[in-house]
């Protein structure tokens, strides 16, 4: 989950209460992951006590070779590429089966934390919690993918045609390095399951099935220099006409289709003795609707032409980041039939919208919404991401991998849904 997204406050909508009809659990399904309870925990006790900070490539490296021996023991065949933008490998394992379906799972490995923070916190469990950096976002959903495969495995299931594991390193910095690969092997999938943690309140079950889109704003006005006390006059104040820029762009966002754009780091001058000649303004902006790009982009523009200070140069630009994972039918309905399934182990899972993104957008393929299908959020239930006192459940974990592994057998049944 990006730091952005931790650090902000998110907007959560509940979009579908789940019927309190539930089909009985398979039996099969639950006791092969109620075997994994144990093995995960280890896993998830292993990876947390690496630093996998992003740009870390130490750590990094030592939990890539980690992912890649399970990888290959669990059958697959791993090709590593690299994410020059920080360092570190996305990898990519291919597992194949008996079946049609092609099915990606999704989640990263880096953390936002930094070096020497897994030895200071290192994994812990205390009262149905378990602690450490990155225990939740996102080392908790590499721990689920790895032993929902091993649970699959168990079983003897193939029933897939084939399941594309994908690791990257680089999540917490906007996946620069690994969001064209990411793309890529999403494009020829019927569906992508993508394990960040719960995005919803505090220890919530809850699945994503949208996700706003991230801009950075940038707001530049250059002026004149002059002296503040002999010849004010003879300057041009870029950070008064910057004021008046932003006064006149706050309004650009729009609720009713969940547009928003906030000013969030202002610069401006050198000396109190000295007119400022430069300022300048960043911003934030989240988005459902791909089209809001051009609308914000355009109206800034318009807007900036008129100036309060004359003969001030004005610069507004939009710097695309993570692309929306807009609301659609086959992600609903992939949600509505997660829902089923973890009402059969008891669970009620809400399925929201949230106010960040996440690597899932960049799974979905707006030209061809229906294929593959994405759904987020299939990771551990937690909290409190990015913080020294970020969490997971601990009673999340069966569920959960109970969730993912029926989710992959029934998805192998349906393949060019």
């Amino acid at each position: 989950m990006t730091r952005r997204l931790a650090l902000a406050a998110l907007a959560l909508l509940p979009l579908t209460a789940a019927p309190l009809a539930a089909a009985e659990a398979d039996p099969t399904v639950l006791t092969a992951v109620k075997a994994q309870d144990r093995p995960l925990r280890a896993t998830l006790a292993e990876i947390v006590n690496v630093d996998t900070g992003t740009g870390q490539v130490p750590g990094l490296n030592t939990v890539e070779a980690i992912l890649r021996t399970r990888l290959e023991a669990l059958g697959a065949t791993v090709e590593a590429r690299p994410a020059p933008a920080f360092g570190g490998n996305t990898l990519i394992g291919r597992i194949k089966g008996s079946g049609t379906a092609k099915l990606m799972l999704l989640v990263h490995y880096d953390t936002v934390y930094g070096e020497g923070e897994a030895a200071k916190r290192p994994y812990t469990e205390r009262d149905g919690r378990a602690y450490g950096p990155g225990v939740a976002d996102a080392k908790a959903g590499i721990a689920i993918i790895l032993h929902t495969l091993a649970a699959l495995q168990q079983m003897k299931f193939t029933g897939f045609g084939e399941i594309t594991v994908v690791f990257n390193p680089d999540e917490e910095r906007g996946s620069r390095g690994s969001r064209d690969v990411i793309r890529e092997v999403a494009a020829g999938q019927d569906a992508v399951l993508s394990f960040e943690p719960t995005f919803a309140d505090e220890a919530v079950d809850a699945a994503t099935i949208a996700t706003k889109g991230i801009n950075y704003a940038s707001l530049t006005v250059k002026g004149r220099s002059a002296h503040a006390g002999g010849a004010p006059e003879s300057g041009r104040n870029a950070v008064t006409e910057l004021a008046h820029q932003l006064l006149q762009l706050q309004d650009l966002g729009d609720k009713q289709r969940g547009t928003s754009l906030n000013w969030t780091v202002v610069s401006g001058g050198t000396k109190p003795n000295i007119i400022p000649d430069q300022a300048k303004a960043e911003g934030d902006m989240r988005y459902f609707e791909a089209s809001e790009y051009d609308r914000v982009l355009n109206q800034a523009r318009k807007i900036t032409e008129t100036h309060r200070v004359p003969d001030t140069q004005v610069t507004f630009d939009l710097a695309k980041g993570r692309p929306p994972l807009p609301v659609n039918p086959a992600t609903r309905k992939l949600g509505e039939e997660a829902q089923a399934i973890y009402r059969e182990v008891g669970g009620d899972l809400k399925l929201v919208e949230i106010g960040g993104g996440t690597d899932a957008a960049y799974a979905f393929q707006p030209d061809s919404p229906a294929k593959p299908v994405v759904l987020e959020s299939l990771g551990v239930v937690g909290g409190r991401y990015h913080s020294p006192d970020e969490f997971a459940v601990l009673d999340s974990l069966t569920p959960r991998l109970y969730l993912a592994t029926r989710l992959v057998m029934q998805l192998s049944g349906k393949a060019g849904r």
